[in-house]
């Protein structure tokens, strides 16, 4: 009995092995006829061609938060490195948006080996259930022109303010001292001063409003370089003969350029201006122009102070001045190199500037060069 149901039981065994084997085989036939599907991509198909066409820098990154694909302008900015997102700050951001798959917006800041760090503006969003797209703007010159127009309001206030200041303390005390006639002249004589000086800051934050879009200028004509330079003499000479500063001018040739007459004006007067102004007495100031290949340039030479290599960069900025305390003492705006690099850049030129300390300064404007007999009949 025992030996007939052990042979039951290897008989059923058998049969359900043999069954096992035959599902197996007919699933692995019906694989083999059937074509074999590939793994869809991690990222969609098309990405690619998108981030080549957004605007904005774009960087997808996977659940290991590494670099799945990333747009050229991405890599330019530095927030991908070696197929890694960077920085540390912008990766933590794309871990929480991959968390509660909320959208997010930061500004970055990203450092940049032997420069100043950009500041980057971020978008970072859900992609799919494993991918997130990270969107970056570099926004660091718009934060510096937003700063410096800050800084240059600030300025306005201030430069205004001190005038203004000075007037309405003068006409107190010209009301206080109508006895004594002396004192009337001396405070009306002061007031005088500072109204020119409040008059001429007025003027050159009028042209330097006109000036700071850098933009060729429409009124361009021809003129000669020598009118230019006397002009810029004769404007300041009585200064100079005051000072019994010798100030003499050189003009190779008949030397023309193709400019706004006002805005050259205006830069050659203030180079002029300052060497004279900032020059000591009885010492010598030279003005020359000439020809050096398609350039005209334009140097202004003095024997005074001189500026520090240290402040050579910024002495171009709106109201920065190397000496403050002097410069006020001397009228002077802070706004005169200002206007000459700008005046240059409007006129397709630019302005060098060299200068040692207790040796001097001088200041080269470049203009193109005009044949009025040529460059008149292209």
């Amino acid at each position: 009995m025992d030996t007939e149901v052990a042979w039951v039981l290897s008989g059923a065994a058998g049969l359900v092995l043999g069954a096992f084997i035959t599902f197996i085989w007919r699933v692995d036939e019906r694989r083999r006829e059937e074509p074999e599907v590939a793994p869809a991509p991690l990222v969609p198909i098309g990405a690619d061609a998108v981030l080549r066409v957004l605007s904005s820098s774009a960087v997808i990154v996977d659940v290991d938060d590494e670099v799945s694909q990333a747009s050229a302008p991405a890599v330019a900015l530095g927030i991908v490195r070696e197929g890694h997102l960077h920085p540390a700050e912008l990766v933590e951001l794309v871990r929480q948006v991959r968390r509660d798959g909320q959208i997010r917006e930061a500004d970055v800041e990203v450092p940049i080996r032997r420069a100043a760090p950009l500041q980057v503006h971020v978008r970072i969003a859900p992609l799919t259930s494993r991918l997130v797209l990270v969107l970056a703007e570099d926004r660091t010159a718009a934060q510096r022109l937003d700063m410096i127009r800050r800084d240059f309001v600030a300025n306005v206030s201030h430069e205004l303010k001190t005038p203004i200041g000075a007037i309405k303390l003068l006409a107190e005390a010209v009301s206080e001292a109508t006895d004594d006639p002396d004192a009337v002249t001396h405070f009306s004589s002061r007031m005088s001063d500072e109204a020119d000086r409040l008059t001429r800051l007025v003027q050159q934050i009028i042209d330097l409003s006109r000036l700071q879009a850098d933009t060729l200028s429409e009124d361009a004509v021809t003129m000669k370089v020598g009118e230019l330079v006397a002009e810029a003499c004769e404007h300041s000479l009585t200064e100079a003969e005051a000072k019994r500063i010798d100030l003499r001018s050189t003009v190779d040739g008949d030397l023309f350029v193709l400019g706004d007459r006002a805005q050259l004006h205006a830069a050659v007067s203030n180079l002029v201006e300052n060497a004279v102004t900032y020059s000591p007495e009885e010492s010598r100031v030279a003005v020359t122009a000439k020809r050096v290949d398609d350039d005209v340039k334009i140097t202004v030479s003095d024997n005074g102070v001189g500026i520090p290599a240290s402040e050579l960069e910024r002495i171009f900025e709106r109201f920065y001045r190397v000496d403050p305390a002097r410069a006020r003492s001397t009228g002077g705006t802070g706004l005169g190199l200002s206007i000459v690099k700008h005046v240059a850049a409007s006129n397709g030129g630019s302005v060098e500037v060299w200068s040692e300390p207790g040796l001097g300064s001088t200041f080269t404007l470049v203009l193109p060069a005009f044949d009025p007999e040529v460059d008149e009949e292209k």
